[in-house]
């Protein structure tokens, strides 16, 4: 270090600190030429700051907001210091801390992993929660002592974790102690915030910290658990399902009323409603049907959901041309009708039949000779 520099050291006459805006600085060591304050010398403390003397590596004194006068006058603990006599020797040789002691706001805080917590309505679940708090330093010399050590630049970064730690660890113990039901947290967010915050205060003060405010924005559920339970309220909504479908009908009929469509509109309308209150009937039925469900005695079995199977086409065999053919259906059979080939008197079987028998005495084939004059008489 020059001469110039040096010389500079010895007539700083003011000490003060004036806090970067843009840092966040708990703790500043005032820097000078080896540590040197000159006999009389200023001492600054603005609002929102304390000043710790720090000699020999032992707190030695810590002033509040005021301008002092630094001598060995004022300054009892430090009367065993060598008076101004010795020249440029200066005869404070000791360490300025400025501790600021403004509040510090929106600070947050939050559970980096789901917490357990006992419901007594759906049992165990797992809850998120965060929140933001505002805190100041109470007691600079615990601070000091604590936390800055001999750090030439204590900043707020280097003390969050920890904070963060503390909180959400006190939180989790208010939370479960309160034994509130899930679903009526929200209605009690203060309230569990007093009483984290009572639990909280005493940790912090070890440190020299107090906590000024602490708030709970929100205690959520992993999204699984959200969906179920909005299923939940989604049935919880439609009540009695048989009533929800017997309404979507009425709906469905009132509608159509206001159709200036007409009785189109009507029918469109009503099978919609119709439709809902089938799928809803089906619903109900598959779940009676699942395993472990027990439904009621009067309980009527769900009809088919599809049509009966088409009627099997009757076949007969046949006497044509003097030779037993066949089997055939009614068209093939009036198409030999038609051409003579069948006659009245032709022979004819069916299964059931107990013998062949003419035409004319089967009911079913009647009447493919209506148009067929009988034979003439002999």
């Amino acid at each position: 270090m020059g001469l110039g520099s040096w010389i500079g050291g010895q007539f700083i006459d003011i000490i003060e600190w004036t806090e970067p805006s843009q840092n966040e600085i708990l703790a500043h060591r005032f820097t000078r030429h080896k540590n040197e304050i000159k006999n009389g010398a200023k001492l600054v403390v603005r609002e929102g700051q304390a000043a710790g003397f720090v000699k020999e590596g032992t707190l030695a004194d810590v002033k509040l907001p005021g301008m002092y006068t630094l001598d060995t006058k004022n300054m009892p603990i430090l009367s065993t210091i060598l008076g101004w006599k010795y020249g440029f020797e200066s005869p404070f040789k000791c360490e300025v801390y400025f501790i600021a002691t403004r509040q510090w706001t929106d600070q947050k805080w939050g559970t980096q992993n789901p917490i357990m917590y006992r419901d007594p309505e759906f049992g165990p679940v797992r809850l998120r929660a965060f929140g933001n708090y505002a805190f100041k330093i109470t007691d600079p010399g615990t601070f000091l002592k604590e936390l800055v050590a001999t750090d030439p630049s204590f900043e707020l970064y280097e003390i969050s974790a920890q904070f963060r730690n503390v909180i959400v660890s006190r939180f989790i113990d208010a939370l479960g102690g309160a034994k509130i039901p899930m679903l009526d947290l929200a209605g009690n967010y203060e309230k569990v915030s007093n009483l984290a915050k009572e639990r909280i205060t005493p940790e912090l003060a070890k440190m020299g910290v107090s906590l000024t405010q602490f708030f709970v924005e929100n205690i959520s559920l992993p999204p699984e658990v959200e969906a179920a339970l909005d299923k939940r309220s989604q049935m919880s909504v439609l009540g009695n399902l048989d009533q929800y479908a017997k309404l979507q009908t009425a709906d469905a009929i009132r509608d159509a009323a206001q159709n200036p469509g007409g009785l189109g509109g009507l029918g469109a309308s009503l099978g919609a409603g119709l439709a809902v209150g089938q799928t809803m009937g089906g619903a109900l039925a598959g779940a009676a049907a699942a395993p472990g469900i027990v439904t009621p005695s009067h309980t009527t079995a769900p009809a088919s959901a599809g049509p009966p199977p088409l009627p099997t086409a009757v076949a007969f065999h046949a006497s044509i041309d003097g030779v037993a053919a066949g089997p055939f259906d009614m068209a093939a059979l009036a198409g030999y009708a038609r051409s003579g080939k069948l006659t009245r008197t032709s022979l004819v079987w069916k299964s059931g039949m107990a013998g062949w028998s003419a035409a004319d005495t089967v009911p079913e084939l009647r009447a493919l000779f209506a148009d067929v004059p009988p034979p003439l008489p002999m």
